[in-house]
């Protein structure tokens, strides 16, 4: 059984840094996608961007070059380092995993899902 268990969220003011990590416990998919989402109140859910089992990633226009998503060498975490944030990227953020390739998922279909770790920017 694969669990999501997200880390590393708090309060940060604007222009400073957060380190996200998901543990993707029971995940041994290989050629598997890992995906960071965020929530704020009241919106819909954004895709953040997500990295695939050989490394190639993909990030949202309103997050690039602000943030960075990697995995370790064992594939099982993820992280998301988050720099120069800004009030609009609080949120809840939450990692997701599919056993299908990245290029082939849709952002609804991950099948497994975190309960998210809470950024707030002021």
């Amino acid at each position: 059984q694969v669990q999501l268990v997200e880390s590393g969220g708090g309060s940060v003011q604007a222009g400073g840094s957060l380190s996200l990590s998901c543990a993707a416990r029971g995940y041994t998919q290989r050629s598997g996608c890992l995906a960071w989402f965020r929530q704020a109140p009241g919106k819909e859910r954004e895709a953040v961007g997500r990295i695939a089992d050989d490394g190639s990633r993909s990030i949202a226009d309103s997050v690039r070059g602000r943030f960075t998503i990697a995995q370790n060498n064992t594939k099982n975490t993820m992280y998301l380092q988050m720099n120069s944030l800004k009030p609009e990227d609080s949120g809840m953020y939450v990692c997701a995993a599919s056993p299908h390739p990245c290029y082939s998922v849709a952002n609804r279909d991950f099948a497994y899902w975190g309960q998210g770790t809470q950024v707030t920017v002021s």
